[in-house]
């Protein structure tokens, strides 16, 4: 993942002198590593883990430290967020008798060694540490990991779904709404200027799925693309993942380590494939549909044509990044890949 500050310079067009980013067509690019620590320390300081179940007390005390980079860019008024952040917190524990006597109190850490975009569906590693290794000691960390890694969780998804809607850019990006809507119009009067109920009517209509086409010559038999398609070994190889393919019409599928799942719908050896697919970070119930067509105009030349319909706008964390992503990955990560791998190259 590129750097805050050194994202590809062919996608970021230079300032205008007026400085205005005008409908943010523009790469906009907010720092937010500093707004990171704030709000992962505002919901983790002081955070109860146990109040007295089994004699334990437990706490996290505060964040002790948020390393790394987190940033928000903003192009065409789409949000993609970027960080990766190393969290250390402090936490104490007390352990008591029945008659609440104090028996032992132990101070400890817990580490979040990588809180990552790429990993934004996923819960991240927890590592909790105690400074007194003795028997209650331990006792103490074990009741730590069992009920405090949840509770970490949940505040650790709290920061990736702020991240997903912005961060510290969400509220410019409000404001600017506001201020485009309310902008009167050259010779209107200022009492005429209302919100666009049109505009509102779109919003509530919007479906939230797309479709994205995509078409590429190979110098190959169409028939050995097909093969190298419905073939798991062949995808291992290209992809450097794992991969369990059916070639049965009904059988189901697992690629890039089983981030995308599906099933096959129709199958003609070296014309046609059709499957359902569905990404793990997708919300819940929602499936696209994947059609590739097969056209060989003269032997040895090969067109495929791919059509990827119902995909989401959003993923389950409000990342509106979905349907370029999976442009970008049709692209880069299959078929740009069997090219080079196999020599197709034209």
């Amino acid at each position: 993942m590129a750097k805050y500050g050194e994202g590809d310079k062919r996608w970021i067009v230079e300032d205008r002198p007026d400085g205005a980013n005008v409908h943010n067509w523009h790469w906009a690019e907010t720092d937010c590593l500093e707004w990171s620590r704030n709000l992962l320390s505002k919901l983790l300081n002081n955070l109860t883990i146990l109040d007295g179940e089994g004699n334990l007390f437990i706490k996290i005390n505060k964040v002790e430290k948020v390393e790394g980079e987190a940033y928000i860019n903003v192009r065409k008024g789409k949000i993609i967020p970027g960080y990766e952040l190393h969290v250390a917190l402090s936490w104490q524990g007390e352990a008591k008798d029945s008659e609440g006597n104090s028996l032992l109190k132990v101070d400890g850490s817990v580490e979040i060694p990588y809180i990552s975009d790429e990993n934004a569906d996923e819960d991240p590693e927890i590592r909790v540490t105690v400074k007194d290794e003795s028997p209650i000691g331990k006792t103490l960390k074990n009741a730590m990991f069992a009920k405090g890694k949840p509770m970490v969780e949940d505040k650790v998804r709290v920061y990736v779904q702020s991240m997903a809607k912005g961060g510290p850019a969400k509220e410019e990006l409000e404001t600017k709404k506001v201020e485009k809507k309310e902008q009167p119009v050259a010779g209107a009067s200022v009492r005429k200027v209302s919100v666009s109920p049109v505009v509102e009517k779109k919003e509530v209509m919007k479906e939230g799925f797309k479709t994205i086409s995509l078409t590429e010559k190979f110098s190959c038999r169409a028939r050995d693309l097909f093969e190298i398609l419905m073939d798991e070994n062949r995808w291992k190889g290209f992809t450097q993942s794992n991969a369990r393919i059916s070639k049965e019409v009904g059988g189901e599928f697992s690629i890039f380590d089983g981030s995308v799942t599906g099933r096959n719908l129709e199958l003609q050896e070296g014309k046609l494939i059709v499957q359902q697919w569905r990404f793990g970070n997708w919300p819940d119930g929602i499936v696209s549909k994947v059609r590739l067509t097969f056209d060989e105009p003269e032997p040895g030349i090969t067109i495929v044509k791919v059509v990827h319909t119902d995909i989401p706008e959003e993923d389950r964390y409000g990342n509106e990044t979905v349907v370029e992503n999976t442009e970008r990955g049709w692209r880069d990560l299959i078929l740009n890949k069997i090219r080079a791998v196999f020599g197709f190259g034209i």
